[in-house]
């Protein structure tokens, strides 16, 4: 049955269809994940292979980091024009036929392209996400959506490392990637066939009001650079665990292929419970009437607390212990992340959202191009994770006081400005 077009898909949409593209939205973001984390569960395996130095495997995320921060520059707007209905089948199909070339890839500089390649179209992943939520979901159903797609997400994290050693026994690492890109294309033909019907009306044409004041430049906007300060200094230590905890699990205590999953399933358990009890709870206080720059300004300082302890990783005498630290860290990122991307939703028009995502994330990825590249260098000087931890642990501290110096009050948006208050369901 089509769907009728109206200016907010989230009040039109039936409770199975927009849950049915929740669904579908949440596998995009596992497939996402699972295509980031194979070359860091079989780095071990790769870099013998390959013969990769720790400077080379730090370039080759920094390259990766640097590729997502220079497409998000474009993936907002395009995003933006395209809607939810276009943008999410062409970025998980271009993105998964990066992944596939992986599987291709011999020499250094090949799987540097590759990754390039695979950071540029993955660029469209976050504002995607974010701007499908804001369009199938009513406003007070957004930090619940926000949150349990993180926490959704996270299970491609913690699956990843049964899985991908699983697959590399019989196909090899080559293997591994070139499942994750098919995968990824059945997944775009699925939301082409689901949503055929369906109009969004999320387009910013879609969305233009009679009389409503020009569109501001994000980069004109106290909030876009609150945002964009916040997401560099918080998703360095995202990208740091990312991209190195297989690593330093591997260093400090000489795990590695399967012996590593238990472990990282701990740590990345962590992180889909920070999603789901972040955005669940900061949902109900918004229900309840609480001020939504206390809601926000809050779970960020608690989850801001929780990562201080950090640097206690390199001191437990177990890897159960150091997973259940990182555990608490990346629960408190996600957190952080969770209400930091529904503050985006609070104080931007829904035709903008794609832009401020990308512009926020693009942040964020040129903070974890250089941390990438500065724990090369750091680990092949021999200074060990010391100096990387002390800085994670005070970096979304940090971000909060950034968000409270550029935005001292969170207000939602004016319903005036065109489009109804953000982050509450009246």
């Amino acid at each position: 049955m089509t769907q009728p077009a109206a200016g907010d898909a989230g009040d039109t949409l039936s409770v199975r269809m927009r849950w049915i593209l929740f669904a579908l939205l949440a596998m995009a973001g596992i497939l996402a994940l699972v295509d980031r984390q194979i070359i860091s569960v079989l780095k071990p395996e790769m870099a013998v292979e390959l013969g990769w130095t720790d400077d080379d495997y730090g370039t080759l995320g920094a390259w990766f980091q640097g590729a997502t921060a220079v497409a998000l520059l474009a993936a907002g707007p395009l995003v933006d024009k395209l809607g939810v209905k276009w943008a999410n089948p062409i970025a998980v199909a271009t993105w998964s036929i990066a992944a596939l070339f992986h599987g291709w890839a011999h020499s250094l500089v090949q799987f540097t392209l590759c990754r390039i390649g695979l950071g540029a179209t993955e660029a469209a992943v976050t504002p995607t996400a974010v701007k499908t939520i804001a369009t199938i979901f009513p406003p007070h159903m957004r930090s619940t959506g926000v949150g349990l797609q993180n926490a959704i997400a996270s299970f491609g994290a913690i699956s990843a490392p049964f899985i991908i050693p699983l697959i590399a026994v019989p196909f090899g690492w080559r293997g591994a990637f070139l499942l994750a890109g098919v995968a990824g294309l059945v997944w775009s033909l699925a939301w082409v066939v689901t949503t055929r019907k369906i109009r969004f009306g999320d387009t910013a044409p879609a969305l233009a009001i009679p009389g409503a004041p020009p569109s501001r430049s994000i980069l004109r906007e106290r909030a876009g650079w609150a945002v964009a300060g916040a997401k560099f200094l918080s998703d360095s230590t995202w990208w740091l665990l990312l991209f190195w905890m297989p690593d330093f699990l591997h260093r400090q205590f000489g795990l590695a292929g399967l012996d590593l999953a238990p472990y990282l399933a701990v740590a990345y358990s962590g992180a889909a419970l920070g999603s789901l009890t972040s955005g669940t709870l900061a949902t109900r206080f918004l229900a309840r009437g609480v001020a939504v720059n206390r809601v926000r300004k809050t779970f960020m300082l608690v989850s801001g607390l929780l990562v201080l302890p950090m640097p206690l990783a390199l001191q437990v005498p177990s890897p159960l212990i150091a997973a259940g630290v990182l555990a608490l860290v990346l629960a408190a990122h996600q957190g952080f992340s969770t209400n930091l991307f529904a503050l985006i939703t609070d104080v931007t028009p829904k035709s903008k959202i794609g832009r401020m995502t990308s512009f926020g994330v693009f942040s964020g990825n040129i903070g974890g191009m250089l941390i990438l590249k500065v724990a090369g260098v750091v680990l092949a000087a021999g200074l060990g994770y010391l100096p990387l931890f002390l800085f994670a642990s005070v970096s979304y501290l940090l971000a909060l006081g950034w968000i409270h110096l550029m935005l001292p009050t969170i207000r939602l948006i004016d319903s005036e400005r065109g489009e109804a208050p953000l982050g509450m369901g009246h």
